[in-house]
């Protein structure tokens, strides 16, 4: 498998992903997304609304505020416990995560359900190491709230203190009554919601994968109680489906179910899927049943009434919820670690290549033409005509094989070649990407041989 090292060379040299205010020195552990990048993880998002939204009878979607009254944290307990286990080194001052650092130092303890107490006993009695200096020498571990705080108001001595959302859930649960009442749906129904969150994380890292400013891909998923384990099991295989689709190799992913003893206190049902990153197999996707829980805070919160009246047996009751939750950054690195190969030619030259699904391409096509100064009108012509459909670029520098070899290394699925040929015969040669095999093919048919090839 690629390194990590190399992923992050790669996605900084060709556009992906660039270190955030880097012309400044840099701010640790942001990142933005360039040319590249930016197209991949739009068309993530696209892919997941296609398959979790518009291609199922049951789901709406929906957009809400980043900024949310600071009672509906109250509600839902992030106020109160939304932490993490955090300990400091004494010999170096740096601070880790107590969870992380047992898992780190042995892979085959699960410290999830531990107290902090429990976990700072193994920490002594094993004699872990700081990952920084090397000595073993903690203190107590305290609970860290990771919401980042903000302000609302003109004058901050007089203003509300508020939070940005960790998480685009609660949003959706506060919008509940409003969604089936202007849906006029009946259960089971989904709502989805792409967008960002952010969270103080003590120890980010691995590039792009814990970050503190992420967008998330969450469907919640109301059902009638008794049927949440049945439709927990359908979102689960739903899901891993999904990636398997857009290429994800199989031997990559694996299920990891969440011991009883390991369930949150509002789960009954819990689920992880995991991939093998460079460092070893990581969560990439959350599926969990929620029971009622969040509803319910709500409603007791806000002593409003949350309860869905059921048309069929004039039953009042507050649903059930499946929640598979996904990071758009913890994909988007996924994608690219599967994708990238490098492969030997028969003249023993090194292709460098993007195997990315058609889908997913930040280009679908590039349109080169043969010779500048003979076959650049055609060729920009073509270019503005198939840009109205598909993400386009043109590339005229260089010659053409280096100009199939940068568009193979970037993930553009398909080359079309503006040549000799092109004025009489009213054809173009398309050249694909992962088998460098090559078709003429007439212009007034570009668009739907195109679309053949791309589609889903």
């Amino acid at each position: 498998m690629v390194s990590l090292d190399k992923i992050v060379q790669f996605a900084k040299s060709t556009g992906y992903i660039y270190q955030g205010s880097e012309l400044y020195g840099g701010l640790a552990n942001t990142w933005d997304y360039g040319p590249l990048g930016s197209l991949l993880k739009k068309n993530i998002k696209d892919a997941w609304i296609q398959k979790f939204q518009r291609e199922t009878e049951y789901n709406v979607l929906v957009d809400t505020s980043i900024l949310l009254n600071s009672e509906v944290w109250k509600a839902s307990g992030h106020v109160g416990g939304f932490s993490d286990p955090l300990t400091e080194c004494r010999k170096c001052n740096q601070r880790f995560r107590a969870d992380q650092l047992i898992e780190s130092f042995d892979k085959t303890v699960d410290p999830n359900g531990w107290s902090t107490d429990q976990m700072y006993d193994y920490i002594v009695k094993q004699e872990v190491k700081c990952p920084s200096c090397g000595s073993h020498d903690f203190l107590p571990i305290r609970k860290f709230n990771m919401m980042f705080e903000t302000h609302q108001g003109v004058v901050k001595e007089q203003a509300d203190q508020i939070y940005l959302r960790p998480e685009t859930a609660q949003g959706i649960f506060i919008n509940f009554k409003n969604i089936q009442r202007t849906t006029r749906r009946k259960l089971p129904f989904g709502v989805c919601q792409v967008g960002k969150s952010f969270r103080n994380e003590i120890t980010p890292g691995n590039f792009i994968f814990r970050t503190r400013e992420f967008e998330q891909m969450e469907l919640e998923f109301f059902v009638k109680p008794g049927t949440e384990l049945e439709w927990f099991e359908y979102w689960r295989q739903y899901a891993m489906d999904w990636l398997l689709g857009l290429g994800l190799s199989k031997d990559n992913l694996q299920f990891d179910n969440h011991k009883p003893e390991a369930l949150s206190h509002y789960s009954n049902a819990t689920t992880d899927i995991r991939y093998q990153f460079p460092w070893g197999f990581d969560e990439l996707w959350g599926i969990a049943s929620r029971t009622n829980y969040d509803l319910n805070a709500h409603q007791l919160q806000s002593n409003e009434n949350l309860e869905y009246l059921d048309p069929e047996t004039n039953e009042k009751y507050l649903p059930y919820v499946i929640e598979p939750s996904v990071g758009v950054e913890r994909l988007l690195l996924a994608f690219l670690t599967n994708a990238y190969d490098e492969e030997t030619l028969d003249s023993g030259d090194i292709r460098q290549v993007l195997r990315l699904h058609p889908q997913l391409a930040p280009y679908k096509v590039a349109v080169l033409p043969l010779v500048k100064k003979l076959h650049q009108d055609k060729a920009l012509d073509i270019y503005k005509y198939l840009s109205k459909y598909f993400d386009v670029v043109y590339d005229e520098t260089q010659n053409i094989g280096k100009r199939y070899r940068r568009q193979d290394s970037i993930g553009t699925y398909l080359c079309i070649t503006v040549d000799h040929d092109t004025e009489s015969l009213n054809s173009v040669t398309i050249r694909n990407r992962d088998t460098m095999e090559q078709d003429r093919i007439k212009i007034e048919d570009l668009r739907s041989y195109i679309e053949e090839k791309i589609k889903y």
